[in-house]
């Protein structure tokens, strides 16, 4: 029995075997929540808040059907956070790290999980990426937890709370987790710009992608030595859309809800509140206001946000900013008879924008049928379940408050939702589809009339 599950294992492809750690990843959550010490006296935690809360800490998104303070203590906090940098950084980069303490050899499969994990197409240089990613991410994590702890003096009486909440949101912040244990995310901190600028800065540096981080890291290394180099066309439309979106969506919330909620406001309130969504709506999930008071325009436009989500190789889900980038490009050189598309000096491969469109019509298709399953199941207005369904699969976690509410089916739906947002719809695809196989044959090419 215990070969023949071996045996089965060893047959699966990288990207089933990630699923499958990922699977593992949220039994083991689950298992570690509903322990007596991590659940506060007198609160229940049944086994699907448990599932749903350990899904959304995996994926890193931040929807919860539960109050995070009113339920769990301190060291059920702890591993909270434990389980947000399992999810957010990779579950293959933990690993390797552990491999590495343990001394044990990567080898060549093990690269190729690695690879599948990080979404990169070599394999060249994994661990040495690996240990690059992790060492960044807990020096942002670690000076983030130090600065937020010590402005929370400010608010808390006790040290020890005070860098717990500056601990617990600098982690949540830089793995996009969105989860808080105040009680209302940042809603208490809406008129504290510092907290709200720090919070930004962590969410940028987790959304944007780690391999755009260590490029950046390099770039600036070399400059100051004097050394000629060069970024990516990678990182060039990764930093130039992920900014661009920012700078939209800011302006986007800012002058529709100018009339709105916004009315007789200070402009520069107004304006941290467009700025701090922008940032948070794409992957982070943290509020300073609650998602009711804006209009419906604002939330469709919030809900395209959240479903572009962040970059590639990040903590974020959605389609990423890389799909919607080309999906643009094409669009446009499509439209002006171009046949292929040149940018930065670059030429674009033809299979990377094929696969963008795939990503996306699949997004789609994904995101409507979660649609039509919550308008059978559950009361709630359009609108609401459409910015749930978005917020489900980018990993954003922003809510209009009817998560909790969710029947049985809701909940497994957005789990679901949650869980490919977080492996990717490329490697959602690759796992269902199995090992691909070559054609050796080939029928008469027919043209089709198109639209």
């Amino acid at each position: 029995m215990l070969r023949s599950l071996k045996n089965s294992v060893r047959r699966m492809s990288p990207a089933q075997m990630i699923i499958l750690y990922y699977l593992v990843a949220v039994l083991i959550s689950v298992l570690l929540l509903r322990l007596p010490f991590c659940i506060k006296e007198g609160v229940e935690l049944s086994f699907m808040d448990a599932l749903f809360t350990s899904v959304s800490a995996v994926s890193v998104t931040g929807l919860s059907t539960v109050n995070i303070s009113e339920t769990f203590t301190v060291p059920g906090n702890f591993v909270l956070m434990f389980v947000f940098q399992f999810g957010g950084i990779g579950i293959m980069t933990l690993g390797t790290f552990f491999w590495l303490i343990l001394r044990k050899k990567i080898g060549l499969r093990e690269r190729r999980l690695i690879m599948t994990d990080q979404n990169q197409t070599g394999l060249s240089g994994m661990v040495k990426h690996l240990k690059s990613i992790l060492v960044l991410i807990l020096l942002i994590e670690l000076i983030g937890a130090i600065i937020l702890g010590t402005y929370f003096l400010n608010y808390y009486p006790d040290w020890k709370e005070a860098y717990l909440h500056g601990l617990f949101l600098a982690i949540s912040s830089t793995t996009n987790a969105g989860f808080d244990i105040t009680g209302a995310s940042l809603l208490p901190f809406s008129h504290d710009y510092f907290i709200q600028s720090v919070t930004m800065v962590l969410i940028i540096a987790g959304a944007i992608g780690f391999p755009v981080l260590i490029e950046l890291k390099e770039f600036i290394k070399n400059r100051r030595k004097d050394r000629r180099t060069r970024l990516s066309l990678f990182t060039k439309i990764t930093t130039v859309t992920f900014m661009g979106l920012l700078v939209f969506g800011t302006m986007a919330i800012f002058f529709l809800e100018m009339n709105g909620h916004f009315r007789g406001m200070e402009w520069h309130e107004a304006f941290f509140y467009s700025l701090f969504q922008s940032v948070s709506t794409r992957s982070a999930g943290l509020a300073t206001m609650d998602m009711n008071d804006f209009s419906i325009p604002t939330l469709l436009v919030v809900s395209g946000l959240i479903f572009i989500g962040a970059s590639p190789s990040s903590v974020g889900g959605g389609i990423r900013t890389t799909t919607f980038a080309l999906n643009l490009l094409f669009l446009y050189h499509y439209g002006r008879g171009n046949r292929s598309i040149k940018l930065f000096r670059r030429e674009l491969m033809e299979e990377d924008i094929i696969k963008s469109m795939v990503v996306t019509i699949m997004a789609l298709i994904l995101c409507f049928v979660a649609t039509m399953v919550l308008t059978i199941t559950e009361k709630f207005t359009l609108i609401s379940i459409i910015f749930e369904v978005a917020s489900a699969f980018g990993t954003s976690g922003l809510s209009m408050g009817i998560t909790s509410e969710l029947s049985n089916i809701g909940k497994m739906v957005v789990m679901i939702l949650m869980f490919i947002g977080r492996v990717g719809i490329v490697s959602f695809l690759v796992s269902m589809a199995g090992k691909s196989k070559s054609s050796n044959y080939h029928y008469p090419k027919e043209k089709v009339i198109i639209g």
